[in-house]
């Protein structure tokens, strides 16, 4: 009998450490996930979106964006005429503003609204803000397949339009490959894919394609002319720099 009880103990004990690196694995894999993202100092660059429709049909948009550090970035369409002008701004402390120029005033972006589609594309605005995915989401290990870590994110907020987030995190490199958004009934509504280059010493995100299944429509996000640590100020990341 003891023999009985010491093997059910030393099997508790195994499962528990298992338990307890799985855990610990996934808090640093997606720790060094965010490093890769966000390792720059500042970043600018220029965004070519496209937005697929149902029966194949494309439009195509132009963005500039800036970014310094894990918390600040703007957003800003230049083409075409129509859209020029519309900017986000995001900033720490879970700060978003959203410029309109044909209303000639910002708007401070609630919590509540963050789930809606920004500007006719398939990224919300939660997806566009410019936070560590660690600060948002708790990480769980779910198996390593090919050549990468798998993992299931759920949200830290009982705010976020998310159930959880399947992420495929390269088990080298550290960037993501692919990720799946879950609605809070638990349904994929939406995945991206990521296609990543070499810039300097920097892993960057050259597309992302996300696709809206609920609606079957693709946006992509194709970037060029990327430079890194050009020294921005933080005076490039203001409410009056947002208007102009």
């Amino acid at each position: 009998m003891k023999t009985v009880k010491l093997s059910v103990l030393v099997s508790a004990l195994f499962l528990l450490i298992g338990f307890s690196a799985n855990a610990q694995d996934a808090t640093t894999i997606l720790k060094k996930m965010d490093d890769v993202m966000y390792s720059p100092k500042d970043m600018t660059g220029k965004t070519t979106i496209v937005l697929i429709d149902k029966a194949g049909k494309e439009k195509t948009r132009e963005a500039n964006v800036i970014q310094k550090g894990n918390d600040k970035r703007i957003f800003r369409f230049t083409a075409p005429s129509s859209q020029a002008g519309i900017a986000v701004l995001s900033l720490p402390d879970d700060i978003m503003y959203l410029y309109m120029p044909a209303f000639g005033k910002e708007r401070r972006i609630s919590s509540s609204v963050k789930s809606q589609n920004f500007a006719g594309t398939d990224f919300s605005y939660d997806d566009m803000e410019s936070v560590p995915y660690s600060n948002k989401y708790n990480p769980k290990y779910i198996e390593t397949e090919g050549d990468a870590f798998v993992l299931e994110l759920t949200p830290k907020s009982p705010k976020s339009s998310y159930s959880k987030l399947v992420v495929k995190v390269h088990k080298t490199n550290y960037y993501p490959i692919t990720m799946e958004y879950y609605d809070k009934g638990n349904k994929k509504i939406k995945e991206a894919t990521y296609q990543f280059e070499k810039i300097g010493e920097y892993w960057n995100a050259k597309e992302i394609k996300m696709t809206n299944l609920k609606k079957n429509h693709i946006t992509k996000m194709l970037m060029s002319d990327v430079k890194y640590d050009q020294g921005l100020s933080d005076e490039e990341f203001t409410v009056r720099r947002l208007k102009q």
